[in-house]
């Protein structure tokens, strides 16, 4: 646990407290941050994901396919729990943008933020593998190329009954978020590299330096980023923000133990998903509640007390998955 805390939290909270008073002292603003953040998810994360899952073999996707179906299956289940929960626990309390708050939330607390620190918490605990890559990988396809698909049709939807189209004007294309997702290099760099790996294309070892380099920034400059973000926004909890944050850090990993445990999952597969799972909420759900202007101060509410309790749900849920392990494995 000193490890863990040591290696893999504290480095994160003062980066992010690095970004944080850079931010408060104007030396980056918001948008700033989502400049920083276009690098994160058009460069640095797709290198990273990429030239490692091409180093994997066809027997470690083989025996990864367990973790990929659970991953989708509960992920996107608690997705919809966190959209149906503020869709209709919240409607009095939001009127008519019920719906659309909905949608950012589970955007928000339905999904971890496994692009900006999934590198930056697992590797320093479990060591740079390609299993490692894999867990981030997949869980970053779940996130990137279904989740935010998902949330953004359902979000225009929301909009479209609130704010009805005027005289020829076109309804959008449901399927225009989809395509738009799986469009960005971190959905399909990842994918192209399990494809390569399935019909055994060989990576060449001299390449990978030259993804390295940018691979390498992934992290650092995410954590800071979120720092930048948080500097630029106005936190006041409330009740939502709370139930969010509750969702995130306790439902989630809770509900991929359960059923890890339940499928038999491979120990330490396990382990990184339960981790991944408690990450804090999407940073790119903060960015969709900006850009729609929707939710914007209780989703950032939530996502920053999320921050804040993942230093000690991190550790905690370490310990309670080896529990587990131990207990009915």
């Amino acid at each position: 646990m000193l490890h863990v805390i040591l290696y893999a939290i504290v480095p994160i909270l003062a980066v992010m407290l690095a970004g944080y008073i850079a931010g408060k002292k104007g030396a980056f603003t918001g948008g700033d941050a989502k400049k920083f953040n276009k690098v994160v998810l058009d460069f640095a994360l797709p290198a990273a994901l990429f030239v490692s899952i091409v180093q994997a073999s066809r027997e470690m996707l083989a025996r990864d396919i367990k973790l990929t179906i659970i991953s989708l299956v509960v992920i996107m289940a608690c997705f919809m729990a966190v959209y149906f929960i503020y869709r209709y626990c919240f409607a009095k309390q939001n009127g008519k943008e019920a719906a659309a708050d909905a949608a950012v939330m589970a955007l928000i607390s339905g999904s971890p933020t496994i692009g900006f620190l999934g590198f930056a918490v697992l590797e320093p605990i479990f060591g740079t593998t390609p299993s490692v890559a894999l867990v981030v990988a997949i869980v970053g396809i779940v996130v990137n190329a279904i989740g935010i698909p998902v949330g953004l049709s359902l979000l225009n939807s929301a909009k479209a009954k609130t704010n009805p189209l005027a005289p020829g004007e076109k309804k959008p294309n449901p399927w225009k978020p989809v395509v738009h997702a799986l469009a960005q290099p971190v959905a399909w760099a990842p994918l192209l590299a399990v494809a390569m790996v399935l019909v055994g294309i060989k990576w060449p070892a001299w390449l990978s330096p030259s993804f390295d380099l940018i691979a390498k920034a992934n992290a650092s400059m995410a954590v800071f980023a979120a720092g930048v973000t948080l500097s630029a926004v106005k936190v006041t909890l409330n009740w939502q923000a709370i139930l969010g944050s509750i969702l995130k850090m306790v439902v989630m990993p809770l509900a991929l133990l359960v059923v890890g445990i339940i499928f038999k999952m491979d120990p330490m597969n396990l382990k990184m998903l339960v981790v991944a799972g408690c990450l804090p909420p999407a940073f790119s759900g903060i960015i969709i509640a900006s850009q729609y202007d929707t939710y914007v101060a209780t989703g950032t509410s939530s996502l920053t007390l999320s921050v804040i309790l993942f230093m000690g749900f991190c550790p905690l849920w370490l310990w309670l998955t080896d529990v587990a392990i131990k207990t009915f494995m």
